[in-house]
């Protein structure tokens, strides 16, 4: 027997497949039904995995109150039901102890659901980065990027980001999910493959550090607009091809690095074109009997990487000449009057004065070119210049230096031009401490270098504490050495400073600070206002700095810029009075004309 509940239940169901007739043709109907809840499972494959309860929360108070206002989308499997779309409603319609759901039943091939579960998910504005990359990744198996940018409303770049954020190893994009760790820095990381990832997240360690992430990035990427070889070249590393068309090539991943940047992310191929590179330019420079000199000074040939270089051009039998023994002469770049502007920007140079240093420029280029255009006639031959670690060279003219066949003179020559063994026992300690010195203030800039990028990585710009006497007296001196001319430091802060030639940096900063004073900041402020200020059609009437600055004044020499001002208004009130009295006449004229 059959009751009425169920022939209702059954005609609710039958009902999404009525059809009715638009533009002449049959097209399906979807209804609506109230399907109870118990009978509704979840789809275990389902992209989404994360929920947030407290938004939970909030929309089962919602529902509550108002009812789940968007059904729910399902398919039938048995006697049951699997969400398409729509299981936050759901989640949250159970919590509200709803007895039934509002439900739109469709049929959909197996391929079909999971695709409609991404760009469904992919639509809400709260979905993870990691659980978006992964859902994208999916789907460009069966889409090519642009399409799947055009279904999503997407950019291109966009969705190339996140497909390279799906290639991150599980260990990274736990740091994405808890917000330590950007999207772009994951994206960064995830240029790398899933071994060296593993690499770079065992070598730092349990807690997060974004700064040396970054570092192993730049460790681990090369500038391929600086690389030593042609980067078109398809026969340099014939399984590699070219870096133009790699996929390691970060501008085929999107704008990972800036619009069309050129970033190898596979260091063993870059190193090993840059190689087979260098074996080429050996390979020239024997053919065409080309003098190979490395940017090496005498100085520095003992360090092992120099020695490594040195071995391997002998190897190659060329005679080594370092940049001691030869002159060199290289093609000179005309100077410009924004070079020269770029040069002198920390000094407080006029408009005239740096056309002078360009005329300076100039004659000195003129110079140079022509004994660039003469250099084979002063006995230069043709060669070229490399770096060492680099590899990247430049075309120059060279000419090899002459020397003394006499020890007697040769250790008169300077003890930085010579070599260790030609030193004695106490030249020799004089030249290790050097070169110690030298190491320690490299080590020292990088030391600095690293501070420094630490420091910008956190949020000291954003603290709301105030400054402190360090601080200010840094922000003292950077304006001192950056914005006053030497004339004016010994016109007007010689006084304060002494005499700063005898004392160190350190010693110098200390003495700043001993005695820094409120009246030395706030004279070098009005030094820096004085000099900000704009001159011709940049005046304090259509220009922010200069209006500032001219309302700042009125309240020290109101009564000097009142006489200067009045002056020009005595000039301005006679040149219109008589401005006006031809007018008049003019007037005048006009009107007996027309009489």
């Amino acid at each position: 027997m059959t009751t009425k509940a169920s022939t209702t239940r059954k005609r609710r169901r039958t009902s999404t497949t009525a059809k009715k007739e638009v533009n002449g043709k049959k097209v399906p109907v979807l209804q609506i039904e109230n399907i109870p809840i118990g009978k509704i499972k979840p789809d275990p494959k389902q992209p989404r995995k994360t929920f947030d309860e407290k938004q939970l929360q909030q929309l089962s108070d919602s529902i509550k109150e108002f009812g789940v206002l968007q059904p729910i989308t399902v398919r039938k499997s048995g006697k049951d039901f699997i969400i398409v779309m729509g299981e936050r409603r759901f989640r949250a319609s159970k919590i509200a102890n709803k007895k039934t759901i509002p439900c739109i039943v469709r049929t959909y091939e197996n391929d079909e659901v999971l695709e409609v579960q991404i760009i469904e998910n992919l639509q809400r504005k709260d979905v993870g980065p990691t659980e978006e990359a992964e859902a994208i990744a999916y789907l460009s198996d069966k889409y090519q990027p642009s399409e799947i940018a055009k279904r999503l409303g997407r950019t291109d770049n966009f969705i190339r980001q996140r497909l390279k954020l799906a290639g991150l190893i599980d260990g990274f994009k736990h740091f994405v999910r808890s917000g330590e760790m950007t999207i772009s820095l994951g994206v960064g990381v995830a240029l790398f493959e899933p071994e060296e990832q593993q690499m770079m997240l065992e070598t730092m360690g349990e807690e997060f550090n974004a700064h040396q992430i970054n570092r192993m990035i730049n460790n681990r990427t090369y500038d391929l607009e600086k690389a030593p070889f042609d980067v078109e070249d398809k026969g340099l590393v014939a399984k590699a091809g070219s870096c133009v068309e790699c996929p390691f090539n970060a501008a085929n991943q999107g704008n990972l690095f800036g619009e069309g940047k050129m970033v190898c992310t596979k260091s063993a191929c870059f190193e090993t074109k840059k190689t087979k590179s260098f074996l080429k330019l050996i390979d020239k420079s024997k053919k065409d009997n080309i003098l190979l000199i490395p940017e090496i000074l005498q100085y520095w040939a003992d360090e092992e990487k120099n020695q490594l270089i040195i071995s391997q051009l002998e190897n190659n039998g060329l005679k080594v000449y370092l940049l001691d023994d030869v002159e060199i002469i290289e093609n000179p770049i005309k100077p410009t009057i924004e070079a020269i502007k770029i040069e002198y920007q920390h000094y407080d140079y006029f408009e005239d004065e740096l056309k002078a240093e360009l005329k300076e420029a100039i004659q000195n280029y003129e110079e140079e070119l022509k004994n660039y255009n003469s250099a084979t006639d002063n006995g230069f031959v043709n060669g070229i210049v490399f770096h060492p670690e680099t590899y990247q060279n430049k075309k120059v003219f060279v000419k090899v230096i002459e020397k003394s066949k006499d020890k007697s003179t040769e250790y008169a020559a300077p003890l930085a031009n010579r070599k260790m063994a030609d030193c004695t026992p106490e030249e020799q300690i004089i030249k290790i401490n050097e070169r110690e010195i030298r190491k320690q203030q490299i080590e020292n800039n990088k030391q600095f270098e690293e501070v420094v990028n630490m420091i910008r990585e956190t949020d000291y710009i954003d603290m709301k504490k105030t400054l402190s006497v360090d601080e200010m007296v840094a922000f003292s001196i950077s304006l001192f050495e950056n914005n006053v001319d030497y004339t004016t430091q010994q016109k007007c802060f010689s006084k304060f400073l002494g005499d700063t030639s005898k004392m160190n940096t350190a010693e110098t900063v200390a003495h700043f600070k001993k005695h820094f004073k409120k009246e030395i900041f706030h004279k070098l402020i009005r030094y820096i206002l004085t000099k900000q200020v704009h001159f011709g059609e940049s005046n304090h009437v259509n220009n922010l700095t200069n209006i500032s600055f001219y309302n700042a004044m009125q309240g020290y020499y109101k009564s000097k810029i009142a006489d200067i001002e009045k002056s020009y208004a005595e000039k301005r009130n006679k040149r219109e009075a008589r401005l006006k009295e031809r007018i008049e006449v003019l007037e005048k004229k006009i009107q007996e004309l027309n009489d």
